[in-house]
């Protein structure tokens, strides 16, 4: 086992093995949820046409009329979600500007006390809520951190997540329909591409939650492939009834 000799070389360690992944959900989080939505819903809607024993070009033109309305309603949706979560954060951060602007020493007391209910010494904590207090906008930094929980630096920007669920839920969805592009004539090589790209995405998922890869693909193998399972189903049935 390699001994770490000096003070310099023990920093250098720490700062290398001590990162953190990006959790605040900017990019990732639509961009995950909208690659497995299209994948697992274009899937289970094409499955479905399927199963009702109807044309080839039928099921292609569905697939890419699912995508390109899925694609669009899920960037609508992300850009509301987030824009109307971001403007909730700000109404807040307005009410926490005013009452450091207008009650200055009730809101240093209000941080004394939050640090001396972590365990610092009372003189202590006093004296860091000073020092913190001095400027108007770290005071409203730290504040919103302690008593919101939100970093008003780094709140989620409504425009990236709706491109990034965007692109993601179109590429997710275009995979049952490459087959056809490509052409083929049977909804088998679409169903056996789609059921890889699941297990595929929940693999990659992994990477980033730090989850085992082959968990994480089965899961999400398991669960698209039960959603076709149900469309396919319930479009057989729909089909014969209709027949």
């Amino acid at each position: 086992m390699a001994i770490i000799e000096t003070e310099a070389t023990l920093h250098e360690a720490h700062r290398d093995n001590h990162t953190h992944r990006d959790v605040n959900g900017g990019w990732l989080r639509p961009a995950v949820f909208g690659a497995m939505d299209g994948l697992v819903s274009n899937l289970a809607l094409m499955t479905g046409v399927a199963g009702g024993a109807v044309s080839q070009q039928t099921i292609v033109v569905t697939g890419l009329v699912g995508l390109t309305a899925g694609a669009f309603s899920m960037a609508a949706g992300e850009y509301t979600s987030v824009a109307s979560q971001r403007e909730l954060v700000q109404a807040e951060l307005d009410v926490e500007r005013r009452e450091l602007r207008k009650h200055p020493a009730d809101e240093e007391k209000e941080l004394a006390a939050l640090y001396e209910s972590r365990g610092v010494e009372p003189g202590l904590a006093r004296e860091v809520a000073k020092q913190l207090s001095k400027d108007p906008e770290q005071a409203l930094e730290i504040h919103a951190r302690e008593e919101l929980g939100i970093d008003p630096g780094d709140l989620p920007s409504p425009t990236v997540a709706a491109v990034s669920s965007f692109g993601a839920f179109a590429l997710g969805a275009l995979l049952p329909v490459l087959p056809y592009l490509l052409g083929a004539d049977t909804f088998w090589p679409a169903l056996v591409l789609a059921l890889i790209g699941l297990f595929g995405c929940g693999a990659v998922v992994a990477k980033v939650t730090a989850r085992s890869w082959w968990f994480s693909g089965l899961r999400q193998l398991a669960l698209g492939g039960a959603a076709a399972g149900v469309t396919y189903a319930l479009g057989s049935l729909f089909g014969t009834a209709v027949g």
